[in-house]
């Protein structure tokens, strides 16, 4: 009996050193999560070290000030608030239309921080709401890799989340755009979803509608979640995964998730009325009938489960179709198929290209170059491979889903360079996943071979404590009656003794679990310089990552700067125009410029805009562009009709500045032809080249682009060179006749042009020309109509 007794007495011993070794992982994993939020957070804050602390890029301007208007005039205002400000004469519902999860989560943040007395104004807290939700988004990408791998990867792939250049590009200090907060909405709702997936908790899945609830107030890219998620269902379903777990993870988010999503004023009914919806309903559809054929097979004899098998396939199949034919009459009823003009740029890359330029247009929804991937996910572009085949080792429903995660985010970046933010998160947890597997089986085979090593029960104490205090417990229990009841041995008890015979000893396993990790072992030699490559990889990242966020995306595009033999040189210019509007016209007067600087003009200058960054009416965007490419009169009669006092041009072509209006000057012909069709793009071109030299084709010259982007350019050096387009220009002296030069800033990059008042009629040139054309107005009728400016 002694040795029963002294297994006995090793039970708590090896319970107690598991215990105190994860409470000690606990510990630790709590503090270096803290140190991955203090990483993601300062990393972010060059922009604020080496500038200012300043709203950067153009749409984070509209957003700063939707949230001034919260913080003044209240929430029940900003729903109500129409902007007369923006888009005239047309104006905009500024709460029917916006995203509000940002606008209402800096609110939030500034009311608490001024209950507790901590006055920070509006700015401070919307330059650094990025920062802050980047640290949460590391934490969230802990909680989503731990459900699929553990706390070794969750804790890689935080890290890794945390400095990723993509997603310091949408979240430096100062980029107060929709992705701030998105981001996190989105991995966390991930999280949540798998967490559900796992647990079968209906508490979880209540949480995962609220956060994509939350998802869906802050970005329109929500779409993805609602049609990812019904696609892993459907890979479950199709691959025999099919369980209660499932069911209760989507079915609550498809039901109460939809009818929050219909809460949000910009999305309402278009949560059950548009095509990117669809797909969860089908697969809710399909998910009951499986979750139906479950049910009746659990109560029904084999004959009689045929039977109503067959049955509910019928009915289904007839149920399937007449929905399908449903959704097929409603999408054919819509032009678009019932798509958005981006979503259906995803699904055709050409599509934009094609039937929107609006869209297309825009520099962050061109395709991506393979450098573009190398800078933004760098060495973790190697690494997502090697994480995919981790993920099948073994499959499981929360690792298909990573894969399936991968796989589409992967498409859609490479359709657009926007989205490589969503790629981010995937290659994020796949390479975590990667780095922590691949230093698991180093380490290990690093620890067998290294000399001095104990013996193999003493190794794998952590890994079989479990089978061992089971075994222990067996042996405890085996032994108990027949120290008590000898002679009264039950048939219970009997049984109980042949399968602990039967069953191996806790020290056979150990042995087996060893034998097999030293069969797996690599060579000393080849574990210690794989390890080493994996570490110099990972500072490789490191490097890479601090050097993009300090000078690659730490630059507000408000404010520029450049590098020369001279030194450094900052480009103030945009702020210096906008002062200048601000102080120098009146308040009610009416600015027109290109789409790009429609919301700073408005944050910045406060001034009436004619067409702004929101881009929802592609006419009004048409006329602006028409004005822009059309001779100087009949732009001065356009601009004159919708009330215009100014035009604000953006010049680049003295100090080479390329993102200048003469670059995007195409795509203003492209999307005025479209509307106005006198408006031909060829006309512009020579011989299908796009030039401003003197080959340059007259149409082109006599523009009102051309002429309020060079007007007294030659006077800069004598031979008016463009260092954008490297080239002097074809038309260097010319006169303005509709138009006068108001205001230029130091480097010629923002150029303001105020319209010629009309002239008076002179009463005698009126009666003379009147009586010259008596005699042949009397055979033509009268009251001929107005020339419309715009044909």
């Amino acid at each position: 009996m002694a040795a029963p007794e002294t297994s006995t007495a090793a039970v708590p011993t090896l319970h107690t050193n598991n215990t105190v070794r994860n409470a000690f992982g606990g510990v630790l994993s709590f503090f270096i999560l803290l140190l991955i939020g203090v990483l993601a957070f300062s990393i972010r804050l060059f922009s604020v070290i080496k500038y200012e602390s300043v709203i950067h890029e153009f749409d984070p301007y509209f957003n700063y000030r939707v949230t001034q208007f919260l913080t003044k005039k209240g929430i029940y205002d900003f729903w109500n608030w129409f902007d007369d400000r923006t888009w005239y004469p047309l104006g905009r519902v500024i709460g029917g239309t916006v995203y509000p999860g940002l606008t209402l989560t800096a609110g939030t943040i500034w009311w608490l921080l001024n209950s507790l007395n901590i006055p920070l104004s509006v700015e401070t807290v919307c330059v650094f709401t990025a920062p802050i939700f980047s640290a949460f988004a590391s934490w969230a990408t802990y909680l989503l890799t731990k459900e699929v791998k553990g706390a070794g990867a969750g804790l890689t792939a935080a890290v890794l989340l945390a400095m990723v250049p993509s997603y310091i590009s949408r979240s430096v200090a100062g980029s107060y755009d929709n992705e701030a907060v998105a981001i996190f909405a989105l991995i966390f709702t991930f999280y949540l979803y798998i967490k559900t997936l796992n647990t079968g908790s209906l508490f979880y899945a209540t949480l995962n509608s609220i956060a994509y609830f939350y998802m869906v107030c802050s970005w329109g890219g929500y779409t993805f979640i609602i049609n990812l998620i019904p696609m892993h269902v459907l890979l479950c379903i199709v691959t025999g995964r099919y369980s209660s777990r499932l069911y209760i993870a989507y079915a609550p988010l498809v039901v109460l998730g939809t009818l929050l999503a219909a809460l949000v004023p910009v999305v309402g009914f278009n949560a059950v009325m548009t095509s990117e919806h669809f797909a969860s309903f089908l697969v809710f559809i399909i998910i009951h009938v499986v979750a139906f054929v479950y049910y009746i097979k659990g109560i029904l004899s084999p004959k009689m489960f045929k039977v109503a098998v067959t049955l509910v396939v019928s009915v289904g199949l007839a149920v399937c179709c007449a929905v399908i034919a449903v959704l097929i009459a409603l999408v054919a009823s819509s032009p678009t198929k019932g798509w958005s003009g981006r979503s259906l740029s995803l699904l055709d890359p050409t599509y934009a290209s094609k039937y929107i330029p609006i869209i297309a247009s825009v520099s962050e929804h061109q395709p991506p170059t393979w450098p573009s991937y190398f800078m933004d996910i760098n060495v973790l572009a190697f690494l997502v491979p090697a994480g995919i085949i981790a993920c099948f080792l073994p499959l499981t429903d929360a690792s298909s889903f990573v894969v399936l995660y991968i796989a589409t985010s992967v498409y859609f970046s490479g359709v657009m360079v926007r989205l490589m933010l969503v790629l981010a998160p995937a290659a994020c947890i796949t390479s975590g996943i990667a780095l922590s597997e691949a230093f698991d089986a180093l380490t290990g085979s690093i620890k067998f071979q290294l000399p001095g090593v104990s013996t193999d029960a003493e190794v794998d104490a952590g890994e079989t404590s479990s089978d061992t205090t089971e075994a222990q417990n067996d042996e405890v229990k085996a032994e108990k009656p027949e120290e008590t009841s000898k002679d009264r041995r039950s048939k219970k008890s009997k049984k109980k003794e042949r399968e602990h015979v039967e069953r191996p000893s806790a020290k056979a396993k150990v042995k087996t679990k060893a034998e097999k990790k030293r069969l797996l072992a690599l060579p000393l030699e080849a574990s210690a310089v794989s390890l080493l490559l994996l570490i110099v990889l990972g500072a490789f990242y490191v490097v890479h990552c601090v050097w993009a966020a300090a000078e690659a995306y730490s630059a507000p595009s408000i404010v520029l700067t450049s590098r020369s033999r001279d030194g450094l040189h900052v480009f103030d210019d945009f702020r210096e125009a906008y002062s200048w509007l601000r102080h120098n016209t009146d308040v009610d007067d009416k600015v027109a410029s290109w789409w790009d600087y429609g919301y700073q003009t408005t944050a910045m200058a406060n001034r009436t805009v004619i067409v702004d960054n929101n881009t929802w009416n592609n006419t009004h965007i048409a006329t602006v562009g028409t004005a822009m490419s059309s001779p100087e009169k009949a732009a001065w009669e356009i601009f004159h009709s919708l009330d215009v006092k100014y035009v604000l041009v953006v010049f680049g072509g003295l100090v080479g500045y390329p993102s200048d209006d003469i670059n995007k000057f195409l795509w203003m012909v492209r999307i005025g032809g479209g509307v106005f069709p006198h408006i031909k793009e060829p006309d512009y071109l020579r011989d299908g080249q796009y030039r401003i030299d003197s080959q340059a084709t007259p149409t082109m010259l006599n523009c009102l682009m051309y002429k309020l982007s060079y007007y007294r350019f030659v006077e800069t050096d004598g031979k008016a060179y463009d260092k954008v387009r490297r080239t002097e220009i074809g038309k260097k002296y010319f006169k303005l006749t509709h138009f006068e030069e108001v205001f230029t800033t130091h480097h010629w990059m923002v150029r303001i042009y105020k319209l010629k008042a009309p002239k008076n009629r002179i009463r005698g040139k009126t009666k003379k020309s009147k009586s010259k054309t008596s005699s042949s107005s009397s055979s033509k009728t009268s009251g001929t109509k107005k020339k419309n400016p715009w044909h």
